[in-house]
């Protein structure tokens, strides 16, 4: 679905590019998580691919077709969630979304529907001015999906929401996927990029370090143990065990016979952890 290869983009009166050498592929189906702290060229790496920055270096494959060579119809493919709204205030979200329905010529979506979706369904006739920044957040995602696009661009998709409308969303993305969508979603949350994503890349100073799977590298970079947290004289205590022959254990049986066992907690790194360790830059 992309294909990257050695790209680069320099804003206008600047000297350092704000990504560069980027290189790597995103297949068709896949949720790719594009990760990195503020400042590490995600929003810019999502513009290029999104058609919004054309005049970069190497070469941006969408589709099978060059970024730059596409024209309008690009649109009809592909729906962007940005992470900043940027919604017509003094619209209700009824009517921003009917308005952006008459653009398109594919098949589109009833904007009850989708504010339904997203959670919307009893605010679609409040103006979007006095929607929160959760709400329009949730009003960007829903206009996204207007046309059920073949690629899907989510920037900070839960940004702002609170947990039970962030795993709406998460739940939105999931079924995305479900439907053969591809899903590139950026992100400095790694929580989310870990329930969601295929595939994540690190991305530090424009450059990416690491392009994996959340599973592969928790595996890779974890402990293969297990901690035991129980009860010992009134007082709650922890060990680790070795999971390589746990079963014979003889200490760990002990603790099993006792039903002294509260809780036990494998090991695996968390991406925090590993995007640290990896590039030596917290996501602060």
């Amino acid at each position: 679905m992309i294909h990257v290869t050695d790209m680069a983009y320099t804003y206008a009166g600047t000297a350092v590019p704000a990504v560069r050498h980027l290189n790597f592929q995103v297949e068709k189906g896949e949720v790719f998580g594009f990760l990195g702290p503020s400042g590490a060229g995600k929003s810019t790496t999502q513009k290029v691919l999104n058609g919004l920055l054309r005049e970069y270096d190497g070469s941006v494959m969408v589709m099978d077709r060059e970024v730059r060579h596409w024209g309008s119809d690009y649109y009809e493919h592909i729906g962007v969630s940005f992470e900043l709204p940027n919604h017509y205030q003094k619209l209700t979200a009824w009517e921003n979304l009917a308005y952006f329905r008459a653009l398109y010529r594919r098949p589109t979506m009833p904007p009850a529907e989708l504010l339904a979706l997203v959670g919307l369904g009893n605010d679609g006739d409040l103006l979007v001015s006095q929607y929160s920044k959760g709400m329009k957040n949730r009003l960007s995602v829903a206009r996204a999906l207007l046309h059920q696009p073949d690629l899907l661009f989510m920037d900070e998709p839960t940004a702002g929401l609170d947990p039970v409308n962030a795993r709406r969303i998460k739940a939105l993305i999931r079924a995305q996927k479900e439907r053969g969508a591809t899903v590139f979603l950026t992100t400095h949350d790694m929580y989310v990029a870990d329930e969601l994503c295929d595939r994540v890349a690190f991305l530090v100073d424009g450059q990416v370090q690491l392009i994996e799977a959340p599973r592969t590298l928790k595996l890779q970079y974890g402990r293969a143990q297990v901690q035991v947290e129980f009860q010992q004289n009134g007082c709650l205590t922890q060990e680790l065990f070795a999971l390589a022959g746990l079963g014979d254990n003889g200490r760990f049986q002990e603790l099993l016979r006792a039903d002294a066992i509260q809780t036990l907690h494998s090991q695996e790194a968390t991406l925090d952890d590993i995007f640290i360790e990896v590039t030596g830059r917290s996501l602060a």
